[in-house]
């Protein structure tokens, strides 16, 4: 039996999940949450993660029923994400790795949530689609790696979606994507947006400049209500997420598709996925916020996969990076 402990703090999250041969043993989390109309800044982001990262290392082993020596390898979010945070865990990972004497091993971020999204749906070789608040890509697997045949040219759409939300001053609590998603099933009006999708590629910035500009005007004159609006932005985001996943099952030949990221929990995005995935006689699977938001427990089960590959990362060689592409991670796991 291989046991992983997996630190993940690459935005405003800070998990820490154990992982026994394909069984979550604890999966405790924090997040950092701010104001309406406010984001979150590396530094504050990373004090936030400082000030509770032991007691929820104390947790995941209480969770877990294990000590320390049970533990057969650490397992750390190297990239992408925010420097500063992303800082902070890894030193934490690093001085456990050397108290405890155990192996470390830095894991890239979204193929983190690749394969929590395997482990928990099954799903075999899937097409999928990635969205989270820094990222928004289509990758499906081949030859040792996972390619990337789809992605956004600017910003992420849950950045998209945070910034709409303080445009108009949506709470961040639990998040600003949930309050949006949970407003627009009030929304009755469709305020048509630019759709901009390019060959394989997704573009938000203009829908996000547009819908700023727009807001207040529109809402201030009665032409339409917040809740229309944040439907609007949904229909017409996930219209072209849509588009550009089934763009990638018919090059790929795919009958699977599997939504991860944070963005991977809305129902509503399930639901469009799931009547295109019903078209084309294919299957969907998504996980829960348990998992598709950022999670200890996810960098710990790709720590795992790659562990019993035989990766470790040297301590010389435990850095971070904020940049680190999907398709830049040998699958030595996979054949």
């Amino acid at each position: 039996m291989t046991v992983v402990i997996g630190f993940e703090g690459s935005a405003n999250k800070i998990g820490i999940g154990i992982i026994r041969d394909g069984e979550v043993l604890s999966n405790p989390r924090r997040t950092y949450i701010t104001p309406p109309g406010q984001g979150f800044l590396p530094s504050d982001t990373a004090r936030h993660h400082r000030a509770v990262i032991l007691t929820v290392l104390k947790e995941a082993l209480e969770q877990a029923g294990l000590k320390p020596a049970d533990i057969d390898c650490v397992a750390y979010t190297k990239g992408p994400g925010m420097g500063a945070p992303l800082v902070t865990v890894a030193l934490v990972a690093r001085t456990v790795s050397q108290l405890w004497g155990k192996p470390l091993l830095g894991v890239n971020h979204c193929i983190g949530h690749i394969e929590m999204g395997r482990l928990i749906t099954k799903a075999n070789n899937p097409t999928v689609l990635y969205v989270s608040g820094g990222n928004t890509q289509v990758i499906a697997y081949s030859e040792r790696r996972y390619r990337i045949f789809g992605e956004t040219i600017d910003i992420a759409v849950g950045n998209c979606l945070d910034r709409f939300a303080r445009v108009i001053k949506i709470s961040n609590d639990p998040s600003p994507g949930y309050n949006i998603e949970q407003m627009a099933k009030k929304g009755s009006q469709y305020v048509e947006l630019p759709y901009t999708v390019k060959g394989m590629d997704v573009s938000f910035s203009g829908i996000l400049s547009y819908i700023e500009d727009a807001a207040h005007k529109m809402l201030s004159s009665g032409q339409c209500t917040a809740e229309d609006l944040c439907f609007s932005l949904q229909e017409t985001l996930f219209s072209m997420l849509v588009e550009i996943t089934e763009r990638a099952m018919a090059h790929c030949g795919s009958q699977e598709v599997l939504i991860v990221g944070g963005v991977g929990c809305n129902l509503r995005l399930q639901e469009m996925m799931g009547v295109m995935c019903k078209e084309r006689g294919a299957k969907l699977f998504a996980t829960d916020e348990r998992f598709c938001i950022d999670n200890g427990a996810m960098i710990a089960q790709a720590g795992w996969e790659m562990f019993r590959s035989g990766q470790v990362t040297e301590l010389k060689d435990s850095w971070i990076t904020q940049r680190y592409r999907t398709d830049e991670v040998e699958v030595t796991w996979r054949d």
